[in-house]
């Protein structure tokens, strides 16, 4: 009865999540879910205990979590950190799920999926939607103004007070 209950509780997580990537992450919505759904299975096959079972939508869930989170500090972007504090918000109480506080629970699952996770959105970090592209404002395609220094006798900064003296009693006169 209690695994039933685990699946049940975590569909409005993962439709919740799967949301939020596939309305705000458009771009590698398929591939970033497509990894946390097969690396977070193959790493529980090969890493996790043998003498319970390992089955539900847990590790997804956990990597969806993580994935949404760490994208917000890879991207630094409004949009990604935004999401990635309203994850923090309504998912921060599963963080005590990678621990193995509970009997019957593969907290092994939520542990490699929030890795996993972190794994995606540090892959996927670069390919920016449409929408986080840095605009190409109009003073950047002006060409290069000619270098002039603001003082046209360099004199002043670049020797010594001895030197300066020497070549010349008033400096300023020669500004012009």
């Amino acid at each position: 009865m209690q695994i039933f209950t685990h699946l049940l509780s975590n569909s409005i997580p993962l439709f919740v999540l799967s949301v939020i990537i596939l309305f705000f992450y458009r771009k590698v919505a398929l591939s970033s879910f497509l990894i946390l759904y097969l690396v977070t299975g193959l790493t529980v096959w090969i890493f996790a205990r043998g003498n319970t079972y390992h089955i539900g939508a847990s590790g997804v869930v956990y990597g969806l979590v993580s994935f949404v989170f760490w994208m917000g500090i890879f991207r630094r972007s409004v949009k990604a950190i935004i999401l990635a504090l309203i994850v923090t918000v309504l998912y921060s109480g599963m963080f005590l799920g990678v621990l193995p506080n509970q009997e019957g629970i593969s907290w092994e699952s939520h542990l490699l999926g929030g890795l996993v996770g972190i794994f995606a959105a540090y892959w996927f970090k670069d390919d920016l939607e449409p929408d986080d592209e840095k605009p190409t404002y109009s003073w950047e395609n002006e060409p290069e103004l000619l270098e002039r220094p603001f003082f046209l006798n360099r004199d002043a900064f670049d020797k010594k007070k001895s030197e300066r003296d020497a070549g010349s009693s008033d400096w300023f006169s020669n500004q012009s």
